[in-house]
């Protein structure tokens, strides 16, 4: 489901070489289902036109605030008071010093400093121009006065030179957004998410593991912080970004066995709901070889055989220890266990049985379902959310979208 359904949007452009971005940026934004206005400035119209940014949006262009096919003229007043937000893209550092201080002296100047909704700014140029001085004051007193600073991004820039200031591309700007508007379901609250697989070594070379991207756990970590939430994220070997979002970060702990993974969590449970998220191997290798196994090594179980024997002993059981430290750790006006535990099964075969069992077993509230392995390492998901009385059926959709579902869900039951 698009995540700007009803939301209406001013896009400022300002004058920089990165203003042709800004027309597939108005696109993306239209796919998410909300609708475009484009103020423009001066210089910007030296970069795209007009004609371009009406044609994609199906409304007309506003470049001066002089403007008279508003009623009573006064464009800047008028705009901003029907919309949701107004994001700049690009921004440049000759935008951001005269919002800085308030200067107002064209269309979309005046309509930043006249707005009753959230300011969203993209910087956009030259790195030497955004590391100077007066530009980081500029941003930190934006930053200071409530104002949202998407990026810049770090890369090669128009005028040759490689380096912090580039800005964001058009996808990653819509996701920022949408990740804005998300309601702060979890303000205050601090959140533990595990993702990814471990992996137990059999040798310096070798070793155990699954199939598990941790897709579906760094979506609930980015979700958690788009809620507003302090969020820890603990990951198994895996090669996807921290999710990072405007105003707010994810502490990143990197583990690769259980064990790892169990201390890690044991030391983190100052927190008020936890999400077992990582597909945690249920057996390790005690005492791995610590050289290569060779195919000829005296380790060989029989002249029969080629092959090892491994000797397995069990990880310990996180979700489970979770839960025993929650119900000894009731705090709060009703008393109830800390943190909240959330556990997912992946299960190949009779889901809502096998989910239900487990979660009676880890002795938690809330238990998710997805059909594995089909998933694993996909962009889709389904999920199916069972606790002590009901069930949820959440159909098939992105990992992110189904992470804002879920957390939605557990939000009221805390509520």
């Amino acid at each position: 489901m698009p995540s700007l359904i009803n939301k209406k949007i001013i896009l400022g452009i300002s004058g920089g070489i990165a203003a042709y971005k800004s027309a597939e940026l108005a696109r993306l934004l239209m796919q998410e289902g909300a609708t475009v206005q484009v103020v423009m400035s001066a210089a910007a119209q030296q970069f795209i036109t007009p004609v371009t940014m009406q044609a994609l949006t199906g409304l007309p262009v506003f470049t001066s605030q002089w403007d008279a096919r508003i009623d009573n003229n006064m464009a800047h007043i008028e705009l901003s008071r029907t919309a949701d937000a107004i994001l700049v893209a690009p921004a440049t550092a000759d935008l951001l010093a005269k919002l800085s201080l308030g200067l107002a002296d064209d269309l979309l100047t005046t309509l930043c400093l006249a707005r009753n909704c959230p300011l969203l700014l993209v910087p956009a140029m030259n790195l030497q121009m955004w590391e100077h001085q007066a530009t980081q004051r500029s941003v930190q007193r934006l930053v200071e006065d409530g104002s949202t600073m998407l990026g810049p991004a770090s890369g090669i820039q128009a005028c040759g030179e490689t380096g912090a200031g580039r800005m964001l591309e058009p996808a990653e700007i819509v996701e920022h957004v949408c990740a804005f508007f998300q309601p702060k379901l979890l303000q205050g609250k601090r959140v533990l998410v595990t993702a990814g697989p471990t992996f137990e070594a059999i040798d310096p070379v070798r070793g155990m593991t699954n199939r598990s991207s941790g897709k579906m756990g760094f979506a609930i970590a980015q979700a958690a912080l788009e809620a507003g939430a302090q969020v820890h994220l603990i990951a198994g070997p895996c090669a996807l970004p921290t999710p990072l979002e405007s105003g707010g970060q994810i502490y990143r702990t990197n583990v690769t066995s259980g064990q790892e993974m169990y201390a890690a969590v044991m030391q983190s449970l100052d927190c008020d709901l936890f999400f077992s998220v990582a597909a945690v191997a249920d057996w390790t290798i005690p005492n791995p070889a610590k050289e290569k196994i060779k195919r000829h090594s005296a380790t060989v179980a029989s002249k029969k055989s080629s092959a090892p024997q491994i000797h397995f002993a069990a990880n310990p059981d996180i979700l489970q220890s979770v839960a025993q430290f929650a119900k000894a750790n009731k705090t709060g006006p009703n008393k109830s266990p800390r943190p909240y535990c959330v556990g997912f099964a992946a299960e190949t075969s009779n889901l809502e049985q096998h989910a239900s069992e487990k979660r009676q077993r880890k002795g938690i509230p809330l238990m998710v379902g997805n059909i594995g392995p089909d998933t694993f390492g996909d962009d889709l998901n389904q999920l199916l959310i069972i606790d002590e009385n009901s069930k949820q059926h959440l159909p098939r959709a992105p990992k992110l979208t189904l992470a804002r579902l879920l957390i939605k869900a557990v939000a009221k039951k805390l509520a």
